[in-house]
């Protein structure tokens, strides 16, 4: 589907990134994986080496200009173009009341989840027009619908759903299509390291018990929909955010 095409992962160190990393490469795709941890994404590159893909890792944090402009240059340089980018790399905040919530974590929260999209996607764009390519930003299922505790998660995962509406309309005569995917709790470390895939916790049956199919989300499954939304078969979706919940969003 993507032969001799080139897709840049950005937070491609585990989770939904890697297996994204490692889908785009069963397609033919060769891939970058970005994120800030070097040993975690050499096992990604290495993964997509040894079932047959070409990839190589390039060491970023998306909330820092330099590094985010760095990351696309080097991806050019080394295979020549870019066509696709999922920008993935997000952290999950503080799950604490508005009133307790931490400033200095509100502004890290916000600076990798909806800066490091907008970084990512202003110094994307030159070469992804060039290719008439497209993005998949990550959103969540917390960016449509709100929430008790976590408004940092919230505020920013809801900014990215503005943020793809809005640039989704100002490349769309340019042949460029920009969506995001919204996932519910998918089984990752970030997930994991949160206390949702315990169900044998409160939390763990709280999370559970939301998702009206009886499970948690892999990450296959969002990587699959990322996939759809970069290929020719969604040739007439952009500006979507798409949910991948298990029913959570149908109440």
């Amino acid at each position: 589907m993507f032969e001799g095409e080139v897709a840049l992962v950005t937070g491609g160190s585990s989770g939904i990134g890697r297996a994204t990393a490692v889908a785009f490469a069963a397609e033919g795709a060769k891939v970058v994986v970005a994120s800030r941890r070097s040993e975690e994404s050499g096992e990604t590159v290495r993964m997509v080496t040894d079932a047959g893909g070409e990839a190589f890792f390039v060491q970023a944090d998306v909330s820092i200009s330099a590094d985010v402009q760095r990351m696309v240059a080097q991806t050019v340089e080394r295979f020549g173009k870019l066509n696709y980018a999922f920008n993935n790399a997000g952290v999950g905040g503080n799950m604490v009341p508005t009133a307790e919530y931490p400033e200095d974590v509100f502004d890290k929260v916000v600076s990798i989840n909806l800066k490091g999209v907008f970084l990512s996607m202003k110094y994307e764009l030159p070469y992804i027009v060039a290719t008439k390519g497209a993005i998949v930003n990550m959103s969540s299922v917390a960016g449509l619908v709100g929430g008790r505790v976590g408004v940092a998660y919230y505020a920013s995962k809801h900014g990215v759903v503005g943020m793809t509406k809005a640039a989704a309309l100002e490349y769309a005569d340019k042949g460029v299509r920009i969506n995001a995917v919204a996932p519910a709790v998918i089984k990752t470390p970030l997930t994991e390291g949160a206390g949702f895939l315990n169900k044998d916790t409160q939390l763990g049956a709280m999370m559970l018990a939301r998702h009206p199919v009886g499970r948690l989300g892999e990450p296959e499954e969002v990587a699959q929909a990322v996939i759809w939304l970069c290929s020719k078969r969604a040739s007439f979706t952009t500006g979507h955010t798409l949910p991948i919940d298990g029913g959570v969003l149908i109440p």
